[in-house]
């Protein structure tokens, strides 16, 4: 190869390094980029909020919201499921004792159970459960997230108003985070149970 071929190999190979340095920085190139990265994100999120929502046995049918036939406490509750009465308990929270025969009543354990009868008696509910926990508990009740008809998340609720603190049994599950979030947010307003000189032992 001569000096001459060698220049014009150089010569094309810094063209064509231009051109494809003009190609990546072309508007359209980098949008459509940003539209894939964008596009992952919200697979990303719309996946976390299908296992938010839809994972566990019920399913997003017509039939998917039962009648809460009975509250046993703050944290318990009975759904009718095909005219069979099931026990659910609910992920992520735990409230003062009320019904337990080997403990008892412990402070602001009525209040919460009460306030739980008035949100839930009565109304229609979606069951959703987590895949990070079990099905159902030791005491063959079904653990779930508890949504009200009109979409209001019983869980967090209970922790928000201050009826009820965040639990975590062995496993974290997926609303970890947000609900002892919400647990130190009612603990620094004096919500319910963490109202100054209401339960002094939590």
């Amino acid at each position: 190869m001569n000096k001459k071929q060698a220049t014009l190999i150089i010569l094309c190979l810094i063209v064509f390094f231009r051109a494809l340095l003009l190609y990546i920085g072309h508007p359209s190139v980098v949008q459509n980029q940003q539209t894939s990265e964008a596009s992952g994100v919200v697979t990303k999120q719309t996946e976390i909020q299908v296992v938010a929502t839809t994972t566990g046995y019920i399913s997003t049918t017509t039939k998917s919201f039962f009648v809460v036939s009975r509250v046993v406490d703050g944290d318990t509750i009975e759904v009718t499921r095909d005219n069979v009465k099931e026990k659910v308990r609910l992920i992520g929270i735990n409230t003062p004792e009320t019904v337990d025969p080997r403990k008892k009543v412990e402070c602001f354990g009525k209040e919460a159970s009460l306030h739980a009868k008035e949100i839930l008696l009565g109304q229609k509910v979606k069951l959703v459960s987590d895949d990070t926990q079990t099905k159902y508990d030791k005491y063959g009740r079904l653990l779930a997230y508890v949504y009200r008809e009109d979409g209001l998340f019983i869980n967090k609720h209970m922790i928000e108003e201050g009826y009820a603190y965040e639990y975590t049994y062995h496993v974290p599950y997926l609303f970890q985070k947000e609900f002892k979030e919400a647990q130190l947010k009612a603990q620094s307003e004096g919500k319910g149970l963490w109202a100054k000189g209401v339960c002094e032992s939590f």
